[in-house]
């Protein structure tokens, strides 16, 4: 076990070093692919798992639970039947399944997070905690007020939540696009000729 976690710290620590950067950063997400963030935005754990098979270029006997970054892996049989470990990853673990397809392409392209992206999460992570804490102080205390600032958190740590969870989904399949030569960018038409009779 402590093989597992020495190899996983210097994984993130290799992460750090690496100098490219996602082709779209999460402030910009939404602007890139709208009507994918979108999608992404209502229905999550299916662009997720579709996001998951693209990145392992559609070849299921690659599929490992969260990507081989958490505890998990491996060992769930994923082997046997992919397709449905994978589904069960994408409904049950969501945030795990986004962060994991993250991992994923960050170490197939030597991507960097920056530190806006980096900003983002930790401010996501930090509203999910002070819901957390909120919600435990009010259900000790059991004061009416605090309990109604606790779902006020709770509310927007959930919003901030999917919407960046959705960015990061939109930043992964233009990332793909790019990879896969499908990257819809704005360009100069060709010269037209007139033909002349």
């Amino acid at each position: 076990m402590a093989g597992q976690s020495d190899a996983m710290i210097e994984k993130m620590q290799l992460r750090q070093s690496y100098r490219n950067v996602w082709h779209t950063d999460l402030t910009n997400a939404v602007v890139a692919d709208l009507p994918w963030c979108c999608l992404s935005l209502w229905c999550g754990p299916c662009v997720s798992y579709m996001l998951r098979r693209r990145a392992l270029y559609n070849d299921m006997s690659r599929y490992v639970c969260c990507a081989g970054y958490m505890p998990c892996s491996g060992k769930c049989g994923e082997s046997q039947c992919p397709e449905v470990c994978l589904a069960t990853e994408v409904f049950c673990c969501f945030g795990n399944s986004v962060a994991s397809t993250r991992f994923l392409l960050q170490d197939e392209f030597n991507i960097q997070t920056t530190q806006c992206d980096n900003c983002i999460i930790a401010f996501m992570f930090f509203l999910q905690q002070l819901a957390c804490i909120c919600s435990l102080v009010a259900c000790i205390v059991g004061n009416s007020e605090l309990s109604e600032v606790a779902n006020i958190i709770s509310c927007m740590s959930n919003l901030v939540y999917w919407t960046v969870c959705s960015c990061m989904q939109t930043q992964h399949k233009v990332e793909m696009d790019k990879r896969d030569g499908t990257f819809n960018t704005m360009s100069v038409p060709p010269m037209q000729q007139m033909s002349r009779w």
